[in-house]
């Protein structure tokens, strides 16, 4: 059995940023990105069987896992962007990226503003965003929006789950198609104790983004100016909200898909999703 990664810190913003290293320092680099709500350990399966190509390394989006919280509600994707910037420039630019969900959307503008920092870049259903409707311009109204929503968390609290065992059966729950021996090793990452019980470890204001976040219609602007090579991974059985023809917006972008899969295809089909993901980056 291979050694386990390490924990890492650096400084984004003021914040740190929690990150795990599995070694292999002399090969090219490749960073993992979860999605909204996750956190780095997800991606432990698919870093062991890439760890011998590559110098991989997993983050924790600010909010999430055992990086640090914000002050306020700045977690929109330009925040995360530097973010991973951050990261890819401690390992190394410019890297193989590959994200998934809500760290695809954060990596495609990351991409977009730092295009010398991605040589390959792989989404997982990340062609979506989970900003307000775009039902109005930037305004009192759009700003009056997004400032009640984001004072309505001051009043909100975690659901406390009494036993670790407990918090595995809301994620089970959440994802049928989870491995079951898995569900212990992402839930031992995803909870913390405290008194009473367990709480997710991530900030529930990471759900009110940023009064200043790109909006949907902004996005293409963003993707037009990726240079590298983009794979775009879709599960059959995936979010009903992402944008599929995506494509069409990028210099050099292709779209595959994942059978019989749910929105974590990694988890779900792993080796379907490894044997998309190896050419891809060997290219």
């Amino acid at each position: 059995m291979a050694d386990g990664p390490i924990q890492k810190f650096l400084t984004s913003q003021r914040i740190p940023i929690s990150y795990w290293d599995w070694g292999n320092q002399a090969a090219p680099p490749l960073v993992l990105v979860h999605g909204g709500k996750d956190h780095s350990r997800q991606w432990d399966r698919i870093a062991e069987a890439l760890r011998d190509t590559y110098h991989v390394v997993a983050l924790d989006l600010r909010g999430h896992g055992d990086s640090g919280w914000t002050p306020g509600g700045t977690y929109g994707l330009p925040d995360n962007a530097i973010d991973v910037i951050k990261v890819i420039e401690a390992v190394g630019a410019p890297a193989r990226v590959l994200a998934h969900s809500y760290g695809g959307s954060v990596s495609l503008v990351a991409a977009g503003t730092y295009p010398d920092h991605f040589l390959k870049l792989a989404v997982m259903e990340g062609t979506h965003s989970l900003n307000p409707r775009d039902d109005n311009e930037m305004g009192p109204k759009w700003l009056r929006a997004w400032g009640d929503r984001i004072r309505s968390y001051e009043e909100s609290t975690p659901r406390v789950y009494p036993t670790i065992e407990a918090a595995a059966e809301r994620i089970a729950e959440a994802n049928p198609r989870l491995p079951a021996d898995f569900v212990p090793h992402l839930t031992a990452y995803a909870a913390k104790p405290v008194e009473g019980g367990y709480v997710w470890k991530y900030d529930w204001w990471v759900n009110g983004r940023t009064s200043m976040e790109i909006r949907r219609e902004e996005l293409p602007r963003f993707w037009q100016a990726v240079t590298c090579p983009v794979l775009h991974l879709f599960a059959r059985h995936g979010q009903a909200n992402q944008v599929h023809d995506a494509e069409k917006y990028f210099q050099n972008a292709r779209t595959d898909y994942i059978e019989d899969a749910g929105h974590w295809m990694h988890h779900d089909q792993p080796e379907a999703t490894l044997a998309a993901l190896r050419p891809f980056f060997a290219e």
